[in-house]
């Protein structure tokens, strides 16, 4: 048959687990693309390929996949006949060039008879190229995108990959494909797991690759039906130990990409450790030992914990007691680091923030400290928040890092903060904002509570915004390594979801000052800008991610507004607005009457002089403006902008009965210059919320 299942394998010391689904997901991408385009494939195989990943091994099974690419027909067309040939019948050398091109002899073209006279033709076929010819181009291709930060070599060989590679599965139906992959030769043989199988395992058809790894290698090569068995069995045994899995997809995956046949054992720990703040209990089984944490229905730890184990072991009470004591140490670690900070007050750790360096430019995290210090008792003030409050919390805001716990689990910043705040007896406001100045801190992530918390988060991250940008350490393409784009996001989202009226130039203008005052660091006119244009650009990802069209965005952009909260009321607004009937027609208005109005070298008046009106459609146009004008800026003054836009939209008939029957640029001078002025009103009132023209785009 011309078509089979096509199976490729790379076989490979243990991979990254935290990465391996993404190379997984990239490497059968890259695959299926190169096949689609080499016409291996068709468009159906894209979503009946099956894609297969674990700690030593990344495949792919593609079904349908042709022995060779089709043949490709093609005509072409010649010189003319006239020009063919001379009039002895002999070709011309336009004849013999073409022949030549065609790859054949001059008896062997053809003629083709058009309206326009008689041409030398030639009918092509190019015979495609074998899947064994394409193979290795195609998976080439796809190794080299793979996102892998670093490659390494290995033995004596050239080849460079994330780990070195062991052995190739690549068959076509029940033949291998004799191709080399990472300079090891394919063949028809994979292997099973590391500790339950021996061997090779022959694989006699393509079809047979999952069923030979299950049965005869002990290996699950489907990450996603592993990660649903490590599921299926760790809630089990929770809901058996009383209490339930907390969601964490991240962990999941690490631990999916770190077992071939998963077996989910449940441990137990001292009661005792529980006087630990349970966030350093979790981090030490999460993050150290990759286990999964038990909490009951309030969210209280319970002393349980679920390993999963890479074996079926006969002996499954040693596994258990094997990672109980290791748990044990690390539980341990928590609770002395717990117990020595609280010797501690948090305020006398603020003076050791000296000594650590935020940003050789910048100065120390203790400088950092003073500069949000002063910058979120700004904020405060505006907010109408406690400025006192705001202010104790960002002296406070950095202290957790000089100590112990955090020095250990640095995700834990701000969370240990928070508690040793607790403990030394501060208000709980300030409690919060030092642990919720770092919110949000991932996409979609809650947001600061308190106004004081949103100050002082407000100014962390301005303070590093405006500093690191000003430094020089400008993102560029995918490179981001201070996070600005999310710091940048982050400020919006502040201002946007918790309804503050800040302007982002003023911002950023405070904490340029503020760099200047304390650390006589300058921040000039030119780099404000570009600070403050970078943080407006990060509007465009807001917004669509919320499914609001580009041009709607575009639109309101092209006004510059300076507050977030207003330019999300207005971007709202349009998006709305463009759902309105009346709105195509007013957009494709608005675009000629700016097309009409960029073209006039003088000032437009304001003033319209209606006695001088003559036309009924020009004075119906100045009527309709008339009544609703005072109303639409009263809205706009109230940031009622849809209702605005609402009240706009009856601008639609006389605008267009303005057009029909009026010439703006007559040649009477004075009545040109009454109609560009109407025009203009009418253009104002649109700029008060957006250029609609741009809808139209």
């Amino acid at each position: 048959m011309s078509k089979q299942t096509l199976l490729i394998e790379i076989g490979t010391e243990e991979l990254p687990p935290k990465s391996l689904k993404k190379l997984s997901d990239a490497f059968s991408q890259g695959m299926l693309e190169g096949l689609l385009d080499c016409g291996l494939i068709s468009s159906e195989e894209l979503t009946a390929a099956s894609s297969y990943a674990t700690p030593r091994r990344l495949a792919l099974s593609v079904p349908n996949t042709a022995v060779s690419q089709p043949d490709q027909h093609s005509e072409r067309r010649g010189p003319a006949v006239q020009a063919a040939f001379n009039d002895a019948g002999e070709a011309t050398p336009a004849a013999i060039g073409f022949a030549k091109s065609c790859g054949l002899a001059i008896n062997e073209l053809g003629r083709t008879k058009t309206d326009k006279g008689e041409w030398l033709s030639a009918s092509i076929t190019e015979q495609g190229k074998p899947l064994s010819a394409l193979l290795s181009s195609v998976v080439d291709a796809a190794l080299k995108r793979l996102p892998i930060p670093k490659r390494m070599r290995w033995g004596n060989g050239t080849a460079e990959f994330v780990r070195p590679v062991k052995w190739v599965t690549v068959m076509h139906g029940a033949e291998i494909v004799p191709i080399q992959i990472l300079d090891v030769a394919a063949s028809n043989t994979t292997r099973g797991h590391r500790f339950h199988s021996q061997g090779d395992l022959e694989i006699k058809h393509a079809d047979d690759y999952q069923d030979v790894l299950t049965e005869q290698g002990h290996v699950v090569a489907d990450f996603q039906q592993r990660q649903a068995m490590i599921l299926s069995q760790t809630h089990a045994l929770a809901t058996a130990a009383g209490g339930h899995i907390e969601e964490d997809q991240s962990l999941l995956d690490e631990v999916t990409g770190l077992v071939e046949y998963p077996t989910a054992i449940l441990g137990a720990f001292d009661p005792a450790f529980l006087e630990v703040p349970q966030e350093c209990l979790i981090s030490s089984m999460r993050d150290h030992q990759k286990y999964f944490h038990i909490v009951d229905a309030d969210g209280k730890l319970l002393p349980k914990f679920i390993t999963v184990s890479n074996i079926q072991s006969s002996n499954p009470e040693q596994v258990r007691s094997g990672n109980e004591k290791v748990l044990r140490a690390r539980l341990s670690d928590a609770q002395f680091f717990w117990q020595t900070d609280q010797k501690v007050k948090l305020e006398n750790r603020v003076e050791r923030l000296d000594s650590v360096l935020f940003h050789v430019k910048l100065g120390s995290v203790l400088d950092k400290t003073k500069r949000i210090q002063k910058l979120a008792g700004l904020f405060a003030a505006d907010m109408n928040a406690d400025v006192d409050v705001a202010q104790r919390g960002a002296y406070l805001a950095k202290a957790d890092l000089a100590s112990d716990m955090v020095g250990e689990f640095d995700e834990l910043q701000g969370i240990m903060g928070h508690y040793y705040a607790d403990r030394d007896g501060e208000a709980e406001l300030v409690g919060a904002c030092i642990e919720q100045h770092y919110w949000p801190k991932f996409a979609g992530d809650d947001l600061p509570l308190s106004a004081e918390a949103q100050a002082v988060a407000l100014a962390d991250k301005l303070d590093s915004l405006v500093g690191i940008y000003a430094a020089g350490e400008v993102p560029t393409g995918d490179k981001d390594p201070y996070a600005l784009r999310r710091a940048a996001l982050s400020v919006l989202r502040i201002l946007i979801e918790c309804e503050h009226e800040f302007e982002i130039p003023k911002l950023v203008s405070n904490s340029a000052q503020v760099y200047q005052e304390n650390q006589d660091f300058a921040v000039d006119a030119d780099t404000q800008r570009g600070i403050v244009d970078f943080i407006r650009g990060r509007l465009m990802a807001f917004y669509q991610a919320q499914s609001i069209d580009t041009s709607s965005i575009n639109s309101v952009m092209a006004c510059s507004p300076n507050s977030p909260l207003d330019f999300d009321q207005r971007v709202k607004a349009v998006a709305a607005f463009r759902q309105a009937p009346e709105a195509t027609d007013l957009a494709a208005a608005n675009k000629r009457i700016s097309n009409i109005l960029r073209k006039q070298t003088t000032v437009i008046s304001d003033d319209i002089d209606e006695a001088a009106l003559e036309e009924p459609a020009e004075k119906q146009l100045l009527t309709a403006i008339n009544q609703i004008e005072a109303k639409c800026n009263a809205l706009f003054d109230a940031g009622d902008y849809q209702a605005g836009l609402g009240l706009l939209a009856g601008l639609r008939s006389p605008i267009d009965e303005f057009f029909e029957h009026v010439m703006v640029m007559t040649e009477d001078p004075a009545q040109q210059q009454n109609r560009l002025s109407l025009l203009k009103r009418i253009q104002d009132l649109f700029l008060r919320v957006a250029d609609i023209a741009r809808l139209q785009n």
